[in-house]
């Protein structure tokens, strides 16, 4: 089943291809610059620094849908073990198996592909099984660190978290932004907050995961209009879930990633820092949110930090 003229005309629209370069990599990212890093460093008054990462646990929120993308499976290599010698210094050590994209994590761009093609039109067949993605793998965000502006929609809707299934319009965003007191602008980052997270937390995975609210496929081009360089919420699937249109699936990752080169993340633990932003009536913060450079991955674990 194709995708529908909507779909392409939409993607015409907010397409990115060559804009950086027929080289191109790293798509929006190319729009955090030095100056926008230095204004997103006067951003910090107190030094207040909130983590946005949800906890590595065998007990995450994956529910099996997706084959593969399974929870960290943490073990014991070695503990206390007396490497040199009796006596000696003891080493323990540890081991890790997940799915990149199992807790909070990014997208790299050739998570998704459509029409046979990626970011920057490339081949999907470039991705393969032993080395991955030839092309704008994760590994290829040496730094991620810029302006955030938590968008937070719940509030600004007057809900601590919207309904499942709800699709976050362009007039949510709109509204979010009216809260915040500030215009995102180029090279920012962009926190959308449902309050979905609120299920994982209180341990209803199922319920984290479906029905959820998310972005709507009329988002992307907000977020293009704007020149954001990344976007991450704090649901599983990041678009509304079911989607809002019939067997149209993950329309807002193939705008995001193929056409416009944006990053985007998911299961972003936003609650704390609603409340500080809440607290503060300050909604922009420095972001520092690198992922893991695994090379050729299309997505990466990471470990976000708002800094106040």
């Amino acid at each position: 089943m194709s995708l529908p003229d909507a779909f392409h005309d939409i993607a015409k629209r907010v397409n990115n291809w060559g804009r950086w370069g027929a080289a191109d990599e790293l798509g929006t990212l190319n729009l955090i610059t030095d100056e926008v890093v230095r204004e997103a460093a006067a951003t910090v008054r107190t030094g207040r620094r909130i983590p946005l990462a949800l906890p590595l646990t065998r007990d995450g929120v994956q529910t099996g849908m997706i084959p593969g993308r399974i929870d960290p499976l943490h073990v014991m290599v070695q503990i206390n073990q007396e490497l040199f010698g009796p006596g000696t210094v003891a080493c323990s050590d540890d081991a890790v198996t997940m799915g990149l994209q199992a807790a909070t994590h990014w997208d790299a761009l050739p998570h998704v592909s459509h029409s046979g093609r990626l970011y920057n039109g490339r081949p999907a067949h470039s991705i393969t099984p032993h080395d991955g993605a030839e092309f704008s793998g994760i590994d290829k965000v040496r730094h991620l660190v810029s302006r955030g502006v938590l968008l937070d929609v719940a509030r600004a809707r007057g809900t601590e978290r919207l309904d499942g299934g709800h699709a976050v319009t362009p007039e949510d965003l709109d509204a979010a932004e009216e809260l915040a007191g500030t215009r995102v602008r180029a090279g920012d980052i962009a926190l959308v907050r449902t309050g979905q997270v609120q299920l994982c937390l209180a341990g209803d995975r199922h319920g984290y995961a479906y029905p959820s609210p998310g972005l709507s496929i009329r988002t992307p081009e907000w977020f293009h209009a704007r020149d954001v360089a990344a976007v991450a919420n704090d649901t599983l699937t990041f678009e509304v879930f079911p989607p809002e249109v019939e067997d149209l699936w993950l329309p807002v990752h193939a705008l995001h990633l193929v056409e416009m080169g944006m990053p985007q993340g998911q299961n972003w633990d936003l609650e704390k820092l609603s409340t500080a932003c809440g607290e503060t009536g300050r909604y922009a913060f420095l972001l520092a949110a690198t992922p893991e450079p695994f090379t050729g991955a299309t997505g990466s674990p990471v470990a976000p930090v708002a800094v106040l």
